[in-house]
């Protein structure tokens, strides 16, 4: 009987942490929720290196994060859906791209302000785009001596 109760106690104790690490991980990636953003939409020729939950940044801070990837079967571009953090207003003529975090490091999509006094509303699309830049092709291009 006193096996099973130390048993019980250890089963709870690992229960305890595997829920712990749960909520800490959902707060980390910000999975837990969306409130407090707002959408934007913009679409792009290559996502390389992108997903859902890829970090938005401005400035190199994380302002938001991208919440959907589709196939455009018509122009079979990928159209994308970010979030941004509520408070953070971006000028309508911003860009946006898929930038790198160095040689080995992974992609994330850059926010490039623009100047305009007017910004964007929930739900506009991005429309100054520029997508992610193959290593794999800008190697090839290197070697095989090509210079377009």
């Amino acid at each position: 009987m006193i096996q099973n109760k130390t048993e019980v106690m250890v089963g709870g104790l690992v229960m305890a942490a595997a829920i712990g690490f749960l909520v800490y991980a959902a707060q980390i990636t910000g999975v837990s929720s969306s409130a407090g953003s707002y959408p934007l939409t913009a679409s792009f020729r290559s996502l390389e290196g992108v997903n859902v939950g890829t970090d938005v940044r401005l400035a190199g801070v994380k302002i938001g994060s991208v919440n959907s990837v589709t196939l455009n079967a018509t122009t079979y571009r990928a159209d994308t859906i970010i979030s941004i953090k509520d408070g953070i207003e971006i000028p309508d003529d911003s860009a946006i791209t898929i930038a790198s975090e160095g040689l080995l490091g992974g992609n994330f999509v850059e926010i490039v302000p623009g100047g305009s006094p007017f910004m964007y509303d929930p739900s506009s699309e991005i429309e100054d785009t520029q997508s992610a830049v193959s290593l794999v092709s800008l190697l090839l291009k290197f070697v095989s001596g090509s210079g377009e």
